[in-house]
């Protein structure tokens, strides 16, 4: 999965010790990611990579929101830093991801996810008091109460759909561009286990009934806060009704109708970005050709 990969240790035991984040942070190696309003200083070319900065003043700095990514094998350690504005070539991770070595896309995600996070939850939910950061900018703590705030990450349930005669089921949601297709997904509901959630989101976009549900594997989608958990579900029935709300069209495609259909323009797949294209050409066998623009 491209957002999935990652090769820097996070070395949490770190994040509650702000002397060694003190010394990590004025160490000369040390590198800094920044981040502004879901963009990453990211070089923009054929070999995109991000541009590391340099620590600056103390790393308890209450008018810099800054925090602690982990260290590499050789021992360097890595921050991210929140700037008020992104430069105007800074991607988001949803157009850069896929084309990051391992190292840039792990600490991509990282960043973003935690600076989403950040922005959004500065507020005590229990008493309103504005909260500060602790634990190298993983907790937030309210001064009023003492309580403790930890990152959100909202689980979401994606699945292509197999027929029983090995079709996949892909739809066009009503916020796609034309031709735009991809597979189901729907977010997990309070006291619901993953296959449930497939099985229910299947059935409300669909009106497909589910049997068996395996699970594929998983990445970080931080837009702002999802993890995203792939499944292949088998259909028990083949008369497929969009829901007209989320699905405005559905189809099935044999492996030949789909790469036809992508090879004449006439279907969008998802980025490779995605772990929706990641299960369509797990189905598939192997990489389709096409477009690599985003559905949205």
């Amino acid at each position: 999965m491209a957002l999935a990969r990652s090769v820097v240790d996070r070395t949490a035991i770190r994040r509650d010790d702000p002397a060694a984040l003190e010394s990590m942070w004025s160490d000369p190696r040390t590198a800094v990611v920044r981040v502004a309003h879901g963009r990453v200083d990211v070089e923009p070319s054929d070999s995109p990579h991000l541009r590391l900065g340099s620590p600056s003043g103390p790393f308890d700095d209450a008018g810099h929101l800054r925090f602690f990514l982990g260290m590499d094998a050789e021992g360097r350690a890595f921050f991210a830093e929140v700037v008020d504005e992104a430069g105007e070539d800074w991607p988001t991770p949803r157009t850069v991801g896929a084309a990051l070595d391992d190292r840039d896309a792990g600490l991509v995600v990282h960043a973003v996810a935690l600076a989403n996070w950040h922005e959004t939850h500065g507020h005590c939910p229990r008493c309103g008091t504005p909260t500060t950061p602790e634990r190298g900018g993983h907790v937030r703590r309210c001064p009023a109460d003492g309580s403790e705030h930890f990152p959100r990450t909202d689980p979401a349930v994606i699945m292509a759909v197999l027929g029983p005669d090995d079709r996949i089921l892909l739809g066009r949601g009503t916020g796609f561009r034309p031709r735009g297709f991809s597979t189901l997904a729907g977010f997990v509901e309070p006291g619901e286990s993953l296959e449930a959630a497939v099985r229910r989101e299947v059935g409300e976009e669909s009106g497909v009934r589910v049997g068996e549900v395996r699970y594929a594997g998983s990445q970080p989608w931080p837009f702002p806060s999802s993890l995203m958990l792939g499944f292949y579900a088998e259909a028990l029935s083949g008369a497929a009704e969009p829901d007209g709300v989320e699905i405005a069209e559905l189809r099935w495609f044999s492996r030949a109708e789909l790469a036809a259909a992508v090879a004449d323009g006439s279907v969008l797949l998802s980025p490779r970005v995605s772990i929706a294209r990641r299960l369509i050409e797990g189905w598939y066998g192997g990489p389709i050709a096409g477009s690599d623009q985003p559905l949205r």
